[in-house]
């Protein structure tokens, strides 16, 4: 039985500026306009709520002193501040009664009232008190992810240092050590996690969601059964050249390491934490970009950033992002640390963007530098009076990073890198030994983000798997995703998923970057064919103002358009991974040769 919402004549009256939907006289505002007036109130409020929410947590993961509460105790009144206007019992109330009225009404406003009901959906405040617990749980679990003090070999270190091991040691004992450091956070976040797995579903449960999953799928209009189909889709496709280059990797890695070649990878054998990204596997003679990168500053690679978006026909980065960007990594006597991962911020969802990064000059961080500030780029393009500020906004999330993605992938092709000067060596790289580097960064990926993070999340939101079971499903779904078995016994005393940044702050959504993948091959198969007429395995995008403009035409909408919509009307398809898998076709046939004789271990999906 529908249940019936009695909305007071005040109420209508003080969130729609004076007018009264239930009120029709011919001498009353429209609906329309009485909509009109209820969401130029609504904005502005959400957009003030929204700024003070921002900075305080960009104060709390810029600065971080242990032991000092007041950072967090900030960021808990912030955003208890934001819950309360975004799940308010009378925007929703309000939101249900007009979108009754759908007919009525503009497109435009019905996504933005369809916005706010999405919103309130992860802050209901008929759910008060466990909106409140979530925001503190969160912020609590924040402080010690981010607070975490690492060591390795008795003495203090960083994730940084930690990374750059990985990438680059030849010890497999030393190997060893760094990724079992890496993975000390796991057992501290456990209980945090925990709970809030649970509160993140109650909360969701008391505005008719079915779990926290199924709100988060809920941005791209699917259910998360009809999600698993779309990823698992794409893993399919993919499947035969992740085979290829892992059986690669098997041999590859056994013979650097004089080892036997094994049926599943040693996670610390490979060059991250997670096996997420390999390419550090594949360097390219004639191509040193480090090299080309070791005496710049990271101001210069954040300014030549900058330079290659102008070159576009972008407008450069306003004052505010050089003067409020946290871009350096923290010294060490600085007696605070901050969040290393990087990051790009809309804090007032209009000029207001920056970048939380530690850069240092490799050629990963000159790709991470082209990724973020694809994201302000973006942030910049829809923050005009034309868009609301419910609007601004990707088309997706997955827009949100294809974009900044497909930006990184132009950045480093090697037509790219001879037009802004750098001077990566003499001789002509090898094609296919490029092509294998990008495939162990993108392709390999896809098993990751696509596989373990979307099945272990989907099962501990939707299916409730319980916590004394998160490890061992953990590295199930490793090994039959990824193809990668743990250095020794993981038990349930370890945590090892929550070692993942996203997992506890930015739940439920990693997907997001495999659908962006899918949607930068596609993006950049189209700009490459139809705009640039070049080969997508040799573009030079720097300076090409009709590449911006194709680029922009797409950023400027926000979320007023449906991303299908919009992908159907600039590149005439729908979403699919074919794009990606004919850019590694040669790949793939190259690989069959290198792998002929050996052996295939891959589990099946």
């Amino acid at each position: 039985m529908r249940t019936r919402i009695t909305v007071s004549i005040a109420l209508l009256a003080a969130l729609a500026g004076g007018a009264c939907f239930m009120s029709r006289d011919p001498g009353e505002l429209s609906l329309r306009a009485e909509v009109q007036r209820y969401l130029d109130r609504y904005g502005p409020e959400f957009q003030r709520l929204t700024l003070a929410a921002q900075e305080a947590q960009w104060a709390s993961q810029t600065r971080i002193v242990p032991g000092d509460e007041t950072a967090g105790a900030r960021v808990r009144a912030a955003e208890e501040a934001l819950a309360e206007f975004t799940g308010s019992t009378e925007n929703i109330e309000l939101a249900r009664a007009y979108l009754r009225r759908n007919r009525e009404l503009s497109t435009l406003q019905v996504r933005e009232l369809e916005t706010i009901l999405r919103k309130a959906g992860g802050n209901p405040q008929t759910a008060r008190t466990l909106v409140q617990q979530r925001i503190a749980a969160e912020t609590k679990q924040t402080e010690q992810l981010y607070g975490f003090a690492y060591e390795l070999d008795g003495k203090r270190t960083t994730t940084t240092e930690i990374d750059a091991i990985l990438r680059t040691e030849a010890d497999p004992a030393i190997r060893l050590r760094a990724w079992e450091a890496s993975k000390a956070v796991g057992p501290t976040l456990r209980e945090g996690l925990v709970n809030l797995r649970n509160l993140r579903n109650e909360v969701v449960r008391a505005l008719g969601y079915a779990d926290y999953f199924a709100y988060m799928a809920s941005e791209y209009g699917m259910k998360p059964a009809e999600l698993a189909q779309q990823i698992d889709g794409i893993q399919r496709e993919l499947r035969p050249l992740y085979r290829e280059l892992h059986t690669w990797a098997r041999y590859e890695l056994a013979r650097r390491y004089g080892q036997p070649v094994p049926d599943l990878i040693p996670a610390h054998w490979l060059p991250d934490r997670w096996g997420q990204e390999w390419s550090a596997l594949a360097p390219v003679e004639g191509f040193d970009l480090d090299g080309a990168l070791h005496d710049k500053s990271p101001q210069w690679l954040v300014e030549q950033g900058d330079r290659f978006y102008q070159s576009l026909g972008f407008e450069p980065l306003p004052p505010t992002f050089w003067e409020r960007s946290s871009l350096l990594p923290v010294a060490a006597d600085a007696g605070f640390s901050k969040n290393n991962h990087a990051s790009a911020w809309h804090m007032d969802l209009d000029r207001d963007v920056r970048c939380l990064m530690s850069v240092v000059p490799t050629g990963s961080y000159y790709e991470t530098i082209h990724h973020e500030l694809g994201h302000i780029h973006y942030y910049l393009q829809y923050s005009t009076p034309q868009i609301p500020v419910l609007m601004r906004e990707g088309a997706s999330r997955a827009c949100h990073e294809a974009f900044g993605s497909m930006m990184g992938l132009a950045a480093m092709q090697p037509r790219f890198i001879q037009a802004v000067g750098l001077d990566v060596g003499t001789q002509r790289p090898d094609p296919m030994r490029l092509l294998l580097q990008e495939a162990l960064n993108y392709v390999v990926f896809m098993p990751w983000s696509a596989g373990v993070m979307f099945e272990w999340e989907r099962e501990i939101y939707t299916q409730g798997l319980p916590a004394e079971r998160w490890n061992q499903r953990w590295w199930q779904l490793v090994e039959k995703y990824q193809g990668i078995a743990p250095p020794g016994v993981r038990d349930e005393r370890w945590c090892d998923p929550a070692t993942k940044t996203h997992v506890n702050d930015d739940p439920a959504a990693y997907y997001d970057y495999a659908l962006s993948y899918v949607l930068l091959f596609q993006l950049h198969d189209h700009i490459a064919h139809n705009i640039l007429r070049e080969d997508p395995h040799d573009t030079c995008y720097f300076g090409r103002r009709e590449v911006g403009d194709f680029l922009k035409s797409m950023m400027r909408p926000g979320a007023t358009i449906d991303w299908i919509e919009l992908l159907r009307e600039k590149t005439g398809s729908p979403l699919s991974a074919r794009p990606m898998v004919d850019y590694f076709e040669p790949l793939r046939r190259w690989l069959v040769e290198q792998n002929r004789g050996r052996v295939s271990t891959l589990p099946p999906l």
